[in-house]
């Protein structure tokens, strides 16, 4: 299985989503991790329809701990 077929990321026009380039996740977790954000797609496997308020490392920590 690839990229392109496991990614949930509902942000399809991203150009770091893996359906935009051949290069699979990479792209979008190198971002992330340079800004301190934590990708859609860890947000998406807690709740799908979920419609999270911030990106942060922290943000994601509290939704976490929310939604348990």
């Amino acid at each position: 299985m690839n990229a392109k077929e496991f990614c949930t990321c509902k942000n399809t026009k991203c150009k770091y989503h893996p359906l935009n380039h051949d290069l699979g996740c990479t792209p979008c977790i190198e971002i992330n991790l340079k800004t301190n954000d934590i990708p859609n797609c860890y947000f998406e496997k807690i709740d799908p329809e979920h419609k999270h308020k911030g990106t942060k490392i922290k943000d994601f920590a509290e939704f976490v701990l929310n939604n348990k």
